[in-house]
């Protein structure tokens, strides 16, 4: 019997090792520490780069890769942020907000399965992926010059987060219309 690698296990691997990720944060404070937690993560971001092109290349995307993937994102970049905030590193209103839309798009796409899966568009992988930038500057040990920058992306990812949420509900409202027009 063998066991075939598949981009979903990836993905599933992927959720499996955020508590990697978690307990470095909260390990300790040290410089290393924090490096350590932040390539955790950073490597588990660009495995969500890799299961979606691996997937898509070889024709093994599959309904449940299109809903695991983002609940992976969400899991990871939301673990994260939790973990900070925890340790007075992360703004708390920043983990609501990205948190309520975030859930709130996933209990969306679980009530509207039924018109089936709506996969994540460019803006919404955008999202992700200035999130988890924003995310990683606070994970990472930068210089305190360094902030405004962290800051910033951090303010695209609270924009994009907003945005792709609002745009996600109305394009599926459009389609919804337009097929029951028909």
């Amino acid at each position: 019997m063998s066991l075939e690698i598949t981009p979903n296990w990836l993905t599933v691997l992927r959720i499996a090792l955020i508590p990697a990720g978690v307990w470095a944060i909260f390990h300790s404070p040290e410089t290393s520490w924090q490096s350590l937690a932040w390539s955790i993560f950073f490597i588990l971001g660009l495995t969500d780069i890799l299961d979606g092109h691996w997937a898509r290349k070889s024709g093994r995307t599959t309904p449940l890769g299109a809903f695991l993937d983002p609940v992976a994102d969400k899991a990871l970049i939301g673990s994260a942020m939790i973990s900070l905030a925890i340790l007075d590193r992360f703004p708390w209103w920043i983990v609501i907000l990205i948190l309520v839309r975030e859930i709130g798009i996933t209990i969306f796409r679980l009530v509207v399965i039924r018109d089936g899966v709506i996969p994540a568009s460019k803006g919404g992988k955008l999202k992700t992926m200035m999130q988890s930038f924003g995310v990683g500057f606070y994970i990472l040990p930068i210089p305190e010059f360094a902030y405004p920058l962290r800051d910033a992306f951090m303010a695209i990812a609270i924009f994009l987060t907003v945005w792709t949420g609002v745009d996600y509900i109305v394009k599926w409202r459009e389609e919804r219309n337009n097929r029951t027009s028909k």
